[in-house]
């Protein structure tokens, strides 16, 4: 091996540090070496620093076959150091040296993530002593050095809730060998495969400290004898014996006290302690921020006399365990005690380290006696930076990952089920066992049910159920299965989210896979007994020949091992000694019993668990369903006493409505709830649509009153878990809801069966009836009246006892059923231990948008007030958890709701005359007046199912309590009273407020209340408010319409109004001053509309002459517009803004859907403002360029191709919108012209959807996987990752920091957008001045800040906007909408409808023809905002950028940024913000360490070394790539190698452009490919791949060949077998791809032009689809084709089991009947035998007549007149088998699009090249009537 070193020249002080650097890598790995003499002095001899970096790389054997050899370099990894140049010849003389890894901290902030390759080579920005420190931190294996750090950076950020902070995902895996025999081989290989996939785990800021990593095995008694034996100790029993690993206070006093207090715990359960170990640890290796935290690790070794059987012995020692912790709360060390495990089996080893680091920390892991059977090894990466070492994982039982979305829910279910757990086998100790609210629930939960005598694989099928629901292999194979789940679905919530759990109890190890399958899991079986589970492959060398089992885990499915039988379920392996191999797909599991010695995969594990008991007979006998009831055919209320109901905010008994005449109006719903929110359901039975975000205040700032519901934001998913696409793949969700007692999860019966099924939530009046009528539910209404009458004191309290003692009594006396109207508290059931006896349902009249449903059910009930003045009566209603007077204390969980009074709504609706008009005139569907409410309810259904989604949750009973809300205006008390466990950072209201009399207008008896009622809260006031609009003397005869949605005069202030767009046009067309002012002072004159004008600015400093403050030239770099895309708006406007942004050197963002080619050269043809380049553009200036500067990824990759990318200067993420977060995009098939669709490739005139989540970021990792991905095709983009503010978020930016993105941004809930439901604009999504604080705050205090440049967006209007950005730590603003206006939007606000009357969102050529912006008018605005308007007579002056920075008396923006000292809340009188907390905003955690210029200038993030650059150095390749020519090339490929041949593409696309490159290629790997293999391909690139390869192989490829193929002579059959993962040929928008074996999930999802083979597939195959051809030789998952648009799918089913695995909302499915369509089928199989060896394809191919009727051809309407699925198209005697031979091989030539019509387009040189290969001439006759697309 040898050091090489070079660098630059420097001072004596930094020779030091080199030498020292040397001094301790050669004295840790035990190496002698001999010095190579030179010519040159000694300092040229040990460092000639010629550049900015010092890094390492430790050369292998040349002989080196084996990746055992490559360092595995770490994801943390900053910078690696090269010593080069001539320097030393070393010789390994210890293990070490052969796997040596030496991994720099972070010299300075900025960060590279490392690789396994040399020669990494970045800049180091940071001063001298930064780097040398960091190298200090990082290289004490031998010794340790002292390091301080300063107190002041550990200022305290703003305090989440802990389950916001705490995210991530990993990498798992674990191996297990059949026999049960243990060897340290089993740990070695498991602490290699751990290293190798140190990329899926994450660092903390000293880029040292892991996020986590540990491995679970078998107790290792040997090694504890050994150390037994050694103390003078007798040998351990291992019978009677338990071993606990635990985390104690580093004190060594607290270390003593704890002893003790375990020790006496033992005692008192008559357990003997029979030894305390120290466990032998190294501690200079682990990182600066672990260490700070690191406990003292002991073991604790207790004997158990009086029990014999090993599960009695597990249980004891688990209620020792919970009695240990029970009593530490009260200690002074209870917080910093934790056990990793306390078992007689199983042990954990595990800390906040990485990967490479776990065995060299532990000292144990690298001793040759610790034998285990198996290992489950785990590396976390986690978006919280702070080390918690009882974090890593394993957790005992369990390691996971991903993540449990639903955990609030399922915590606060714990707490519901404590009481009703009981089991024999506790002998009466349940007591013992609780509390169950801990933190690793799920593990918790495992071990509840596994200690009650089920298995581990039970206990997962239990908790984390697969989507069986319309299975059709479990339907008809499995009923048994089913039964299972349909049993446990009504005991037991599911513990939902994207994970992969591992598992072991020591004598079973399983896995098993999340439903929707979105984690990676390959597993494979060996010739000597080895079964092998893993995230990825090519971990570990393994010969393929010896391989007898291969395969994945699909969606919900389980592998187990039995280690006591011996029977099953990684590593590069030998494929020769591989006899099983696959993946686990969705809700797959795999188990190996170690006893049996068996494997165990999915469905033989889920047969043996739900035959154990006879569920099907007890489902038959027990379970009801709620059979659908008919609606109401006619109203039952007249006109006027509906108007009334609908104006009162209430809710009200079904059947027993205490209302006279005169409140018969009092219900709160406004015009416009009516109108365009229940009507347009009725009508359409979807949510409506509207566009342009939402610009109304809070409900916190506006003047006006509000409905509770409006103070709660819907929380969403945005990377750490991703959400659900609730329109192409609810075949994994569901709305299902169980009503009636739950039993005992502990034990089985036919009782625990006895319950009502509902098939959603939503329920008619009829329904509701029916439910009365059974006679098990025994269903009891509880009314929940206060009588006014009898005074207020006191009564409030008594009346909520009474309903509490009904409650009680109700179900005491069986009642499982309470329909509370409107409501009664379900703590108190709680508290008494009923709470899992009844069911409750709400019967209410306060709800009718999808939101409110969404409320009702994520909480339980809240409260209004119903005031009946003749019957002198109070109302309580519960609205989802509001108790806020009703002195409810804890959780409410509605399970359904009867929304009678919206249902009424639309019957009142259907009957109307104007309904009943426009339905005859034809102007609107004709509906029945059932059909109307069914379509409220289709409606309501839907948009729960997107609620759900967006968070990533399936299943509504998940939902069901999971409080995934967060609140905006509620105080404390308020909140701490009845939502605890909600997010309110602002604080708000509160319950002590007073009701004043100036705000009661109308009736003597309204104020008579008012005044009875001034003990109630404002809260209370907001509802009674519409109570009083109903009850005074001069109430309107029609419901008042607020302006909510839409602006009106009188209504709601919008941001976005008529009269601000009209001065801004005045303004920037006419460029004066004066005008801008005036616009200026109307934003100044404004009512407070969002959190910042809550805010003004102040400074202790004197004023400065504008003139000393930086240009405005420089600011308005900073200055970006929002991701639009084209297509959404016109070319017109996209061209006009991009223009304008270029002139002032800002940033315009493409947003999704790529960019004309035209735009990326600056125009040279301008005359008077006109370019024949762009004729539709007017006021352009010579050098003038429309290109984007960012260019948007979005979840669609619409328009995202090699030379896209290559042609940005920034890449954007876009992770979440701010207008919809968590949910899709969608452009309409009408704004779909062929402009668009050739920059989308996709058809003209069909709908273009963006699915809710990117289909390659399923987890933190899988992000960091993208923008790996992106660095590598454009090293010189920086990444940015757009995200939307939410509580928490800041947590989220620090793993995204983590994942080396160079730019965050964040997106306020008041952004723009085309297109979305109303509810979504209106319920998610949160301020940006909350995102923005709490994400600079946290990555200060995590030490990443300077990683990464915020910027943020969402209602920017001035240069206000701008500095108060800036003070809260942008370092870049965003503007959006106001972009658009300045160009010449009028805020018609028809953008979905393609009528903009302007032309600015139209597709339509009139309209566009009428746009009236001119780039200048943009220039203009953004020179206004940042130059130095002044004016001072106005209350609140919004002065612009230079002149307040001037006022301020500072020079530039680097000198506020962060700064909030500079802000103090603004003096303003609003009832509803006087108890608003703003200190959030104002807290100050310290200040990044670099000025905000020098992280913006930073260079784009490196990847580090990849093999990329090893190809493209390599002469023969450079030289083909320059020239064209062709070349033939052969590299070693292990799964650390990422994203490779996307840098090689890069640099083909960046010369040539996708479809230019005439040269080839042929470039073969060997070996496991890591992620993204085969990435953006081009045309000439030619990728073999002979192994295999880990997800997204050939995502976005462009052209080219890709083959993948197993070696030869496997022991496994390549046809059965997984051979790549999950989601390939992602986004791909040409090329062909062959695979000899099967495929993951979502194989093609959105291929646009690719051809591809291969023989099998999991779910989702040709997800999204716009174009090209795919053929399946093999099996398929479910829901093939789902919003497949384009292109065809060609599917082998010769069992006769494809079709109700296809989604037939869209495709036809059809044999191949067209001769095209089979001479295109038949010429790609022989396509891939010739490419990959196949011979399923060889038998399909010489047994062509018999296979071809087995096919079936699947076609979206856009495909149905093509040649290949129209028989009739072509007149066939035409066409010849040369034509297609052709065809086929002009595939990789320049030409999108050829007319073979005599070849006259076609390129001589490809036609000679072609026929001279195949020896074919053209004759005449030989062509088609129509062109024939082909696509490169």
């Amino acid at each position: 091996m040898k050091f090489l070193i070079s660098g630059f020249e420097v001072g004596q002080e930094v020779k030091r540090e080199i030498r020292l650097f040397v001094d301790v890598i050669l004295g840790y790995c035990n190496v002698c070496f001999e010095e190579v003499k030179d010519d040159e002095d000694e300092d040229s001899e040990l460092i000639r620093l010629s550049s900015s970096l010092v890094s390492l790389w430790i050369a292998p054997p040349e002989d080196c076959k084996s990746n055992m050899y490559r360092p595995c370099m770490s994801s943390c990894v900053q910078s690696s150091c090269v010593i080069g140049g001539g320097g030393y010849s070393l010789k390994p003389t210890s293990v070490f040296s052969n796997r040596l890894f030496v991994n720099f901290a972070s010299l300075g902030p900025k960060r590279s993530v490392g690789n396994n390759r040399s020669l990494v080579k970045s800049s180091v920005r940071g001063r001298r002593s930064n780097w040398s420190s960091s190298i200090k931190s990082v290289l004490e294996f031998d010794h340790q050095v002292d390091q301080k750090q300063s107190n002041d950076s550990k200022v305290q950020v703003a305090n989440l809730e802990d389950i916001l902070a705490q995210r991530g995902s990993c990498g798992v895996g674990f191996i297990a060998n059949l026999d049960n025999k243990g060897s340290h081989q089993i740990v070695q290989d498991a602490l290699t495969a751990l290293g190798c996939m140190e990329h899926r785990g994450g660092c903390g800021a000293d880029n040292d400290s892991g996020d986590g990593s540990g491995v679970m095995t078998a107790i290792p008694w040997d090694l504890f004898n050994d150390w037994a034996d050694k103390q003078g100790l007798a040998s351990f029993d291992p019978l009677h014996t338990g071993v606990g690993m635990l985390f104690l206070p580093q004190d060594e006093a607290l270390m003593e006290q704890a002893k003790s207090a375990i020790v006496n715990i033992f005692n008192q359960e008559g357990l003997e302690v029979l030894a305390w170990r120290s466990v032998p640890v190294n501690v200079p290796i682990v990182g600066f921020y672990a260490k700070e935290t690191m406990p003292n690790i002991q073991q604790v070794f207790v004997k158990i006399v009086k029990e014999d059987d090993v599960d009695d012995i597990e249980r004891e020692l688990y209620i020792c365990r919970k009695l240990i912790e029970k009593a530490a709360i009260s200690e002074a060390w209870g917080n910093e005690l934790y056990f990793c495990s306390l078992s007689n089996r199983t042990i954990v080893y595990k800390g906040m380290l990485r990967s490479e680091v776990l065995g060299k920390f532990y000292f144990d892991l690298q001793n040759d006696v610790y034998k285990s059977p198996f290992a489950i090894y785990h590396r976390r990466y986690s978006t919280n930076t702070s080390p918690r070492w009882p974090l890593a994982q394993p957790m005992r039982l369990l390691g996971h990952n991903g993540e449990i979305n639903t955990i609030q829910g399922n915590l606060n279910w714990m707490q519901s089920r404590e009481n009703s757990i009981k089991s024999p086998v506790w002998r009466g100790r349940e007591n013992e066992i609780r509390p169950l609210e801990i933190p690793g629930a799920l593990t918790l939960q495992i071990l509840i049910v596994q200690q009650n005598g089920r298995t581990p694989e039970e206990a997962m099928m239990i908790l984390v159920p697969e989507a069986y629901k319309n299975h059709p292999t479990l339907s008809v194979k499995y009923p048994e299965v089913i039964d299972f789940y349909n049993y446990y679905k009504g005991q037991m919530e599911a513990w939902d989210g994207p994970a992969l759990l591992l598992f072991s109890d020591g004598k079973t190890v399983g896995a098993c896979l999340d439903r929707n399958g979105l984690r990676p899991a390959r597993y494979w079986k060996t010739a000597d007994n080895v079964v092998y589970v893993a995230s990825e492959v090519g971990v570990l060398p393994i010969d393929d020949s010896k391989v007898t089992m291969k395969g994945r885990l699909g969606p919900g499915m389980m592998i187990t091992v039995d280690l006591i039988a011996g029977q099953v379920g990684v590593l590069p392996i030998d494929d020769s000694k591989v006899t099983m191999k696959g993946r686990l797909g969705p809700g797959m599991m795999i188990t190996v019993d170690l006893i049996a010695g068996q494997v165990y995969e999915n469905t033989e594990v889920k047969k043996r668990v739900a035959l154990s008991s006879p569920y099907g007979k007890w489902l038959a006998e027990n379970m009801r369903k709620l059979e659908s009831a008919n609606y109401l055919s006619a109203p039952t209320m007249e006109n006027d006493t509906i108007l009334r109901h609908q104006q009162l905010c209430c809710i009200v008994a079904f059947g027993r409505l205490m209302i006279d005449s005169r409140m018969n109006r009092a219900y709160g719903y406004s015009s416009e709830d009516v109108q365009m929110v229940i009507e347009s359901m009725a009508s359409e039975g979807k949510e409506p649509t509207f566009c342009m975000g939402d610009d109304i205040p809070l409900a916190a700032l506006s003047q006006r009153s509000h409905l509770l519901y409006d103070y709660f934001k819907q929380r969403f998913a945005q990377v750490t878990n991703p959400a659900i696409d609730p329109l192409r793949e609810g075949l994994v969700m569901s709305l299902e809801v169980n009503l009636g007692k739950r039993g005992n999860i502990l034990e089985v019966g036919p009782e625990n069966a006895s319950q009502v099924t509902l098939p959603s939530p939503v329920l008619n009046e009829s329904e509701l009836e029916s439910l009365f009528k059974d006679p098990y539910l025994k269903a009891q209404t509880i009314p929940t009246f206060f009588d006014i009458r009898k005074g207020l004191d006191g009564s409030l309290e008594k009346t909520l006892n009474k309903i509490c003692e009904a409650a009680d009594e109700a179900v005491r006396n069986g009642c499982q059923l309470l329909v509370l109207s409107d409501r009664t508290d379900e703590l108190h059931l709680i508290q008494n231990g009923l709470r899992m006896s009844a069911s409750i349902v709400a019967d209410t009249a306060q709800c009718f948008s999808t939101h409110h449903f969404a409320c009702l059910i994520g909480y339980g009930a809240s409260l209004d007030l119903l005031i009946t003045p003749s019957k002198g009566a109070v109302l309580f209603s519960f609205f989802i958890g509001y108790k806020f007077i009703l002195f409810v204390y804890d959780y409410f969980f509605c399970s359904a709701v009867c929304p009678f009074l919206a249902l009424e709504t639309c019957r009142q609706w259907r009957l109307s005359k104007k309904t009943v008009n426009l339905m005859r005139n034809g102007k609107m569907q004709m509906v029945t007046i059932e059909k109307a409410q069914n379509n409220f309810r289709k409606a309501v259904n839907a948009g729960l199912m997107k609620i759900l989604s967006k968070m990533g949750i399936s299943l509504l009973s998940s939902y069901c309590g999971a409080q995934i809300f967060e609140i905006y205006g509620l105080g404390k008390e308020v909140v701490d009273f009845a939502f605890t466990g909600s997010v309110s950072n602002i604080g708000g209201l509160t319950l002590d407020e007073q009701l004043t009399h100036s705000s009661v207008n109308g009736s003597k008896l309204a104020l008579l209340l008012f005044e009875s009622l001034i003990p109630f809260s404002k809260l209370a006031r907001e509802s009674l408010s519409f109570w009083v609009k109903a009850f005074s003397e001069d109430t309107a005869k029609r419901l008042e319409n607020f302006g909510f949605i839409q602006m009106r005069p009188g209504g709601e202030y919008h941001g976005n109004n008529p009269e601000m767009s009209k001065l801004l046009h005045k303004a920037v067309r006419e460029k004066r001053e004066s005008a801008y002012s005036i616009y200026q002072q109307h934003l100044a004159n404004r009512p407070v509309n969002v959190l910042r004008d809550l805010f003004e600015f102040k400074s202790d400093r004197s004023p400065i002459p504008v003139g000393k403050v930086e240009s405005a030239a420089s600011i308005v770099e900073r200055f970006c517009t929002g991701g639009m895309s084209l297509g959404a708006i016109s070319r017109e406007t996209h061209e006009a803004i991009a223009i304008a942004m270029n002139r002032i050197g800002g940033k315009s963002n493409s947003g999704e859907g790529g960019e004309d080619p035209i735009r990326w050269t600056p125009l040279s043809d301008v005359v008077d403002g006109y370019s024949p380049t762009l004729p539709h553009l007017k006021g352009l200036q010579n050098g003038d360029i429309a290109t984007s500067a960012i260019k948007q990824v979005a979840s669609g990759r619409f328009g995202v191709t090699p030379t896209f990318l290559v042609n940005a200067d920034q890449i954007e993420i876009k992770i979440a919108q701010g207008a919809k977060p968590g949910e899709g995009g969608q452009l309409p098939g009408k704004k779909v012209s062929a402009y668009i669709a050739r920059l989308r490739n996709s058809k003209p005139g069909v709908p273009l959807i963006s699915p809710p989540p990117h289909h390659d970021i399923y987890s933190i990792e899988d992000l960091a996987q993208l923008i790996f991905d992106l660095h590598q095709i454009n090293p010189k983009a920086k990444v940015s990752v757009k995200l939307v503010a939410e509580a928490g978020i800041g947590t989220v930016a620090s793993g995204v920091a983590k994942g080396n993105a160079d730019i965050i941004q964040i997106s306020g809930h008041d952004g723009g957008t085309g297109a979305s439901p109303i509810s979504s604009i209106k319920h998610a999504g949160g301020p940006w001045e909350l995102g923005l604080t709490e994400t600079h705050q946290t990555l200060i205090t995590n030490g990443l800040r300077e990683r990464v440049i915020l910027r943020v967006d969402g209602g920017f209007k001035s240069g206000v906007d701008v500095l108060m950005a800036a003070a809260m730590g942008a370092d870049e603003y965003g503007f959006g909408s106001i972009a658009m206006i300045a160009t010449g939007c009028v805020m018609a606000r028809i953008c979905h409808t393609n009528n903009c009357p302007v032309g600015v969102a139209s597709q339509r050529e009139e309209l566009r023809a009428r746009f009236p912006g001119v780039p200048g008018d943009l220039v203009n605005y953004f020179l206004y905002v940042a130059e130095e308007v002044i004016f001072t007579n106005l209350l609140y002056p919004r002065t612009e950028v230079r002149s307040t920075l001037a006022q301020l008396g500072y020079e530039k923006l680097d000198d506020i940024i962060g700064h909030t000292e500079l802000l103090r809340p603004r003096d303003i009188s609003l009832v509803k913000t006087q108890h608003l907390d703003l200190g959030y905003v104002l807290s100050n955690v310290g200040f990044a360490k670099w000025s905000s210029s020098t992280i913006r200038k930073q260079e784009a993030h490196s990847n580090g070394p990849v093999l990329d650059d090893i190809i493209l150095s390599d002469p023969e390749i450079s030289d083909a790539i320059e020239n064209e020519k062709v070349v033939n090339k052969t590299f070693k490929i292990y799964n650390v190698d990422r994203a490779v041949c996307g840098r090689v593409a890069g640099a083909v696309a960046k010369k040539y452009g996708d479809t230019g490159f005439a040269g080839q290629l042929n470039i073969t790997f060997e070996g496991s490919a890591g992620q993204s293999f085969g990435c953006f391909l081009t045309p000439g690139m030619n990728v073999l791949l002979v192994g295999e390869a880990n997800d997204y192989v050939g995502k976005g490829m462009a052209g080219g060949e890709l083959v993948v193929k197993p070696v030869e002579n496997t022991g496994f059959i390549p046809e059965e077998a997984a051979i790549v993962g999950n989601t390939c040929l992602y986004g791909a928008t040409g090329g062909q791809l062959f695979v000899r074996g099967k495929t993951g999930e979502r194989f093609a999802v959105r291929n646009s032009l690719a051809q591809a083979v291969v023989e099998g597939t999991g779910d989702h195959c040709c997800e999204y689809m716009t174009g090209g051809c795919v053929v399946v030789l093999g099996k398929v998952g479910r829901n093939v084709a789902a919003g497949m648009t384009g292109g065809l799918a060609y599917i082998l089913d010769d069992d006769d089991s494809l079709i109700p695995k296809i989604n037939k909302e869209i495709v036809k499915i059809q044999r191949v009947v067209a001769p095209v369509g089979q001479m295109q089928l038949k010429t790609l199989i022989e396509a891939h035998v010739e490419k990959t060896g196949s011979t399923k394809g060889a038998a399909i191919l010489n047994e062509w007549d018999k296979y071809l009727p087995m096919f079936w051809q699947l076609v979206p309407p856009s495909e149905e007149d093509t040649p290949e699925a129209c028989a009739d198209h072509y007149d066939t005697t035409i066409i010849q088998k040369g034509f297609f031979l052709l065809l086929g091989k002009l595939i990789h030539s320049r030409l999108t699009r050829v007319d073979v019509t005599g070849f006259s387009d076609v390129p001589s040189f490809l036609v000679k090249r072609i026929m001279a290969k195949k020896s074919w001439r053209s004759s005449g006759s030989v062509c088609l009537v129509e062109t024939y697309p082909l696509k490169v």
